[in-house]
């Protein structure tokens, strides 16, 4: 014979629940498939792109 237990109800945050109306949940999946070593390449093609928009930036900013 065996016993279940019984698992108690949780209910819903009404903070989280609020904030997660705001995210693709489908990006995180599309995540959640990758390899970490996929993960952080595109971590770090992201990072040189933020890196190119900054120098763009700054670039832009120093021309009269």
């Amino acid at each position: 014979m065996t016993m279940r237990r019984k698992l108690p109800e949780i209910t819903p945050d009404p903070v989280i629940e609020a904030y997660k109306k705001n995210v693709d949940r489908t990006l995180l999946r599309e995540n959640l498939k990758l390899t970490p070593e996929e993960r952080i390449s595109k971590l770090t093609e992201l990072q040189r792109f933020a890196e190119e928009l900054r120098r763009a930036g700054l670039s832009a900013r120093r021309m009269p």
